[in-house]
């Protein structure tokens, strides 16, 4: 199925000039949203993680079921503040400033193999942070993964582990 025919468009959002790529209309028709994660799951297996990491908060739609699908676990990468209980925070730099994103300290168990998955890729400053804040806690980042990738914005070219994506689009 090709996906790009339930991805919606939103010119103008989060502010003008910014043409927002939406899930909702993936995750709306299930037959789309089947697809979605079987296809995800078709490239992730092979790669055999012991747990997926969904980042805050549309990295938890395609993360869960898939975890469920490859009976694996699955946990959260979140912003600061958001997690209960012993948390390991990392901070990183954005355009203008930095923020932070943390994981539950006992979420990982150092050596665990672990694939990050996001609704989308853009700059991937986001999606760095995670593979970084995972390394930082002891696992094994084999790879990211993300429904839509933003080409032409770099952001693949900030990971530092194999990087997937079911759609992109040239920006």
């Amino acid at each position: 199925m090709d996906l790009r025919a339930h991805i919606r468009t939103v010119p103008d959002f989060p502010k003008p000039g910014i043409l927002f790529y939406d899930i909702s209309t993936i995750l709306a028709n299930a037959d789309a949203w089947k697809a979605c994660v079987a296809q995800l799951k078709e490239i992730i297996e092979p790669i055999k993680p012991d747990l997926l990491i969904g980042i805050e908060s549309r990295g938890f739609l395609p993360a869960a079921p898939l975890a469920l699908e490859l009976g694996i676990g699955f946990t959260m990468v979140r912003k600061k503040g958001k997690l209960p209980g012993q948390t390991i925070g990392h901070e990183y730099e954005l355009e203008y400033g930095t923020d932070t994103v943390e994981i539950q300290a006992d979420a990982i168990e150092k050596g665990q193999r672990v694939v990050i998955l996001d609704d989308l890729l853009a700059t991937g400053g986001t999606m760095r942070a995670a593979i970084d804040l995972a390394t930082k806690v002891g696992a094994d980042v084999a790879a990211c993964a993300c429904i839509i990738e933003l080409e032409g914005l770099g952001g693949r070219d900030e990971m530092n582990a194999p990087c997937h994506s079911l759609v992109q689009y040239e920006v």
